[in-house]
Parts: C-alpha cells; sequence; structure tokens
C-alpha cells in the first residue's frame, strides 16, 4: 500500500477516474457500537498524539507500509503546533468505508448518506488497495488559526488495530476569516470585480475541509457559483502584461496559503536572469504590473509569491505582502 502523504496543506490523495465497485461508506451515526468504540479510541490517541508532539506514540500507531513516510508526517506534525495552540480537538466528522470486495487497487469512489438519504458526501481515493479504512475530520477548538485535521485511518488485521495511514493538518482561518467569510465575500464581489471574487472562492475551498478527496452539497454549490463568475480568471492565461519598453507574460496565478496567509502566486515567464538581486527586481515589476490590472487583489489578499519559469523549470523567487509591492 502506498498513501499520497503531503505538506500541511495539501490533501492526501489526489482525484482521479473512478471505478465501479461494490464499496460501502457507513457514517458515523450508522456505525455499530464496537465499531464506534474502536474507532473513537484510536482518534483519540492520533489527536492527542499531535496535540501533545508525542512522535513516539504516533510512530507506533503508523501503518506497517506507511513507514518510509515517517519523517514526512513527522514535518507535518512539527509545523502544525501554531495552527493547534491553545486548541483541544474536536470530532467532526466520521466515515467507515469497506472496500474489501476488490481485488486489487482501484481508484474508488464511496458514497456517505446520511439515515434519510438526505445528504450524500463523496469521497474519492487513488489506488486505494482492499481493505477497510476511516477517514475522519477533527478539529481544533479553541485555536487562534482554528486548525483542522483530516485523518486517514486503515485496519491492520495482523495488529487487530486501527492504524495512521494519512494525515494532514490546515488552518481553518486566514487573516481572521474563515471559508464562510471568503464565500460570501466572493458571492458579494463576482460581479465587480471577478478576479478577486475567484481567488475568494478558492481560498472559502481550502479553510472549508482539511482535505481534497471529499465532496459534499455545500462544496458542489461553491463550485457551482465560481463556475458562474466571467470573465473567469482561468480564461486569461496566459496574461500579456505591458509594462514599458518590455511585456511581461503570466503562465497562471493560484491561491498559494503556504505562509499560513492568503496569499496568490504567480508564475510568469523570466528573462532568464540568474543573479538572485536581479531575479528579485525582475520578480517585484511582474507583481507591480500584474496589480496594476488588478487593483481588487491587492485590496483583497495579504500578498504575492513570484514563481520564475524558464525552460520549463520553475522557481520559487520570494513572497511580498502588498505593501512592499510598488
Amino acid at each position: 500500500m502506498r498513501f499520497r502523504w503531503v505538506s500541511l496543506m495539501a490533501g492526501a490523495f489526489l482525484l482521479a477516474p473512478v471505478a465501479g465497485l461494490a464499496v460501502t461508506c457507513t457514517t458515523q451515526a450508522e456505525l455499530a457500537s464496537l465499531d464506534r468504540d474502536a474507532l473513537t479510541a484510536a482518534v483519540g490517541k492520533m489527536t492527542n498524539a499531535v496535540v501533545g508532539q508525542d512522535y513516539t506514540a504516533l510512530q507506533a500507531d503508523l501503518l506497517p507500509q506507511e513507514v518510509s513516510e515517517w519523517e514526512g508526517i513527522r514535518s507535518a506534525v512539527e509545523q502544525s503546533g501554531p495552527l493547534i495552540k491553545s486548541g483541544q480537538f474536536k470530532l467532526r466528522n466520521l466515515y467507515l468505508l469497506d472496500s474489501s470486495s476488490q481485488n486489487a487497487p482501484a481508484d474508488t469512489q464511496f458514497f456517505c448518506s446520511n439515515a434519510s438519504g438526505t445528504l450524500t458526501v463523496t469521497i474519492t481515493m487513488s489506488a486505494l488497495p482492499p481493505g477497510r479504512y476511516a477517514v475522519v475530520l477533527a478539529d481544533a477548538a479553541g485555536a487562534p488559526m482554528a486548525g483542522q485535521m483530516g485523518l486517514i485511518l486503515a485496519w491492520d488485521g495482523a495488529a487487530t488495530a486501527w492504524k495512521l495511514a494519512g494525515l494532514t493538518l490546515r488552518p481553518g482561518v486566514l487573516n481572521g476569516h474563515d471559508g464562510i467569510w471568503y464565500w460570501t465575500h466572493g458571492r458579494e464581489l463576482a460581479h465587480v470585480d471577478p478576479w478577486t471574487a475567484w481567488f475568494n472562492y478558492e481560498a472559502a475551498r481550502f479553510l472549508l475541509l482539511p482535505v481534497d478527496f471529499l465532496s459534499s452539497p455545500n462544496l458542489e454549490k461553491l463550485h457551482q457559483e465560481q463556475s458562474q463568475i466571467a470573465p473567469s480568471p482561468q480564461s486569461a492565461f496566459p496574461l500579456s502584461l505591458p509594462d514599458g519598453d518590455r511585456t511581461w507574460k503570466i503562465e497562471t496565478v493560484g491561491f498559494d496559503p503556504v505562509l499560513r496567509e492568503p496569499d496568490l502566486g504567480v508564475v510568469y515567464e523570466s528573462t532568464g536572469v540568474t543573479d538572485p538581486a536581479a531575479l528579485r527586481t525582475e520578480a517585484t515589476a511582474v507583481l507591480s504590473a500584474f496589480l496594476k490590472t488588478q487593483p481588487g487583489i491587492r485590496a483583497n489578499f495579504h500578498g504575492l509569491w513570484a514563481y520564475a519559469e524558464k525552460n520549463g523549470k520553475r522557481t520559487p523567487v520570494m513572497e511580498l505582502p502588498m505593501k512592499q509591492i510598488p
């Protein structure tokens, strides 16, 4: 088994085409008492280990097939301190997934409905081996950054225990605002500032869940609203920006919360300069030209990352707060 380990700010699995297989999902409310008690105990132990940065306990709970990924997990937990500081993890949702009927690893989709069938959450995982799994969402209640955690547990038959198979941590708040605020703000700006609105929707999506492999009616509504924004930034690239006697070419712009700030990342075609000072001067000129065409971005986000691209190689140059960009 090989799960995809990623940084604090990303999901644990990639979305992919899904095989039609006889798999099941049981929601938290529908769990049998034995499953509920065992999973609750396992989750409590793991979240306590994260909060206390108890690496010995966390490593002991790691699924054997994932031991090579330990350093990535340890790094994620080490960096999670500001996200969960002064908080206490509370369980938000728990889904028990059963793909035991599969004969081999496969792209798999689970439909998790409540008892009345009025709400269905879809969980999509790529190359999932046959077995029993649990997806857990939890929140660091009381933490200033409203940290949120996504856990993937796998049943280890040899140990007759639930083991850690995936972990992600994200803030639930950026610049004092949660996902609902960014969603509402994006909706307000949709007709007056499409670019700023689009990236507010991106911020909302990032903050609403700690994982990228789960879809809900709420997120589908967000996606539908965002898709109606016109003109969409996605249709503008590559974007040419005249700047005096030269023209900059921007390949793409994306939401970039790596510093736990509501930043955007700007990928541009570099002239090929390699001197660090010259590269920063070039990047500053590109970011300045971009903000002149999209002033709403300056007023609504913290800063911009510059990524220089040349001959297929992308190099992160720097991050500048808006007030430092001319």
